[in-house]
């Protein structure tokens, strides 16, 4: 299993997270940490990038090895949370599930419980809470170190739906990280963009960075890495299109921003859209209307091939509905 060390951090950086600056990184996977004491930290030299000391300035880069050490005992992921997981598949390497719209995937500064890592810390460890009920909401510091964590390989955002493989052993972490990051694992998503899509698909391409000076920061910048999107078509209603969605690389927010960029917002999105669904039709669900509904990948322990699928959750489902009904074209 993961073993949660006392005082010793590791974290691969995938591409979901690569150009993020180090300290914005370590407050999101800490959310116990204020953002002085992460600077002090980094400033004390105890977290390095590849074996090398950090500078808090630094920006990381897909694949870079990040380590941090430090004596306040876990990080908050660790707090174990009874939440409701939907499992679609789980063995002793992974675990495969459907995160619901409005989850976190794991604590940040200002949200600390209730996260889908709170949750599987409890669901991975439930045997050793339900027998010691005293540590069920602060476990011994002493114990800790004993508890399986969560191997968070990618993310989801916090307003995203959708599926989720999570790691349980280090090889099994090891592993799926180096198939991200080859692009060897198949994401598709579904969403429902404004307006009528005019072609049946094709690639987004569009550089993403982050800009400090305008809202939202991360947008497309000339300067910015390489993002590309590939889109499918799935269903056209009189204002708004059913879209399949390939991330080819997996900038932040990239799905939301190209949607947006290229004059199809996705339905919901409260910072890319600067628009809502109210106006399509009364049944608009209160979310954004983006669902990672496939994942396919190698399975870490003997490669076999899995595939797995979540349908559209019954909001946005009942939206493709109405707006079906409505539409001149069905």
């Amino acid at each position: 299993m993961i073993k949660s060390m006392s005082q010793s951090f590791q974290f691969q950086i995938t591409e979901e997270d690569a150009g993020r600056r180090l300290d914005e990184f370590l407050e999101s996977r800490f959310g116990g940490l204020s953002r002085m004491r992460i600077a002090n930290l980094v400033s004390a030299g105890v977290c390095t990038i590849n074996r090398i000391a950090a500078q808090r300035g630094w920006r990381v880069a897909a694949g870079d090895l990040v380590e941090i050490a430090f004596d306040e005992g876990a990080p908050t992921a660790m707090e174990p949370d009874v939440v409701p997981l939907e499992i679609l598949y789980e063995d002793e390497h992974l675990i495969v599930v459907v995160k619901p719209a409005g989850m976190l995937v794991h604590p940040t500064l200002n949200v600390k419980r209730g996260t889908l890592a709170n949750a599987l810390a409890y669901h991975f460890n439930r045997d050793f809470y339900n027998n010691q009920q005293s540590a069920i909401t602060t476990p011994a510091h002493g114990q800790q170190h004993s508890l399986e964590r969560p191997g968070l390989v990618h993310r989801l955002d916090r307003a995203t739906s959708g599926l989720m493989v999570i790691a349980r052993t280090d090889h099994a972490l090891s592993r799926l990280s180096r198939h991200f990051q080859r692009r060897l694992v198949e994401k598709r998503y579904l969403a429902l963009a404004r307006g009528r899509m005019s072609e049946d698909g094709g690639e987004m391409n569009a550089p993403i960075g982050r800009d400090d000076e305008r809202r939202p920061r991360w947008w497309v910048i000339e300067n910015g890495k390489t993002a590309v999107t590939r889109f499918n078509v799935r269903e056209r209603f009189d204002q708004a299109t059913l879209v399949e969605l390939e991330p080819v690389t997996g900038r932040t927010n990239q799905l939301r921003i190209h949607c947006a960029y290229y004059g199809h917002p996705i339905l919901g999105d409260e910072l890319y859209g600067a628009d809502d669904s109210s106006g399509i039709t009364d049944d608009h669900p209160a979310r954004l209307c983006l669902h990672a509904w496939r994942l396919a990948f190698h399975h870490p322990a003997n490669g076999e091939w899995m595939e797995f699928a979540s349908p559209l959750p019954d909001t946005i489902a009942r939206f493709v509905d109405a707006l079906r009904k409505q539409s001149h074209f069905y």
